[in-house]
């Protein structure tokens, strides 16, 4: 398949969980992606640079039009550390760890994120307020509580599965509680 669309299906897939999810204005998404999922392959096995390229720079670019934030996951390699940019970090008072992800320890999505951001930094954890999880990489220990699925009509990209999700608050209280605002 054509980079280019596999980049597309990936804009796609975004734009419908932003449009389901209703992210206000500077919200973080963290973005786990495997380019050996999308390509056919083994997560962590065929890892393809050129894939992870053009996916990352389609969804940097839906992100910046858009004013979210995003955190791209690392690989296992990396204990699924995140890259941000600098901005992201100070102002989110993250936690920076010192690691420069490459195409076979952080894998080509996050090794395309610190290369084409501004100024990147790579974090141990974020808690994000949605995510786009393309390959199944596992991307809900970064995500705040309480994490609720976006059923995505545009599932795929290549041969990765793609799932979405949005956070909500946690519901507390009981029998009493009350959880809209009474006029």
């Amino acid at each position: 398949m054509d980079i280019q669309e596999l980049a597309n299906q990936a804009v796609r897939s975004f734009r419908e969980l932003i449009d389901g999810a209703h992210f206000r204005p500077g919200s973080l998404i963290v973005i786990g992606g495997s380019s050996s999922e999308i390509h056919g392959g083994r997560i962590g096995k065929d890892s393809q640079n050129d894939i992870g390229r053009e996916v990352v720079k389609a969804l940097m670019k839906v992100a910046e039009t858009e004013n979210l934030e995003l955190a791209f996951q690392c690989c296992e390699h990396l204990n699924r550390a995140l890259v941000v940019e600098r901005a992201t970090m100070e102002r989110r008072h993250l936690q920076e760890v010192t690691v420069v992800p490459w195409l076979h320890a952080g894998g080509a999505f996050s090794t395309n994120a610190y290369y084409h951001m501004e100024d990147p930094v790579v974090v141990e954890e974020v808690e994000a307020d949605g995510g786009l999880d393309i390959g199944l990489t596992m991307i809900g220990m970064h995500l705040k509580r309480v994490a609720v699925p976006v059923h995505l009509t545009n599932n795929h990209v290549g041969h990765a599965l793609v799932i979405g999700a949005k956070t909500r608050p946690p519901l507390i209280g009981g029998v009493r509680a009350h959880y809209t605002r009474e006029r």
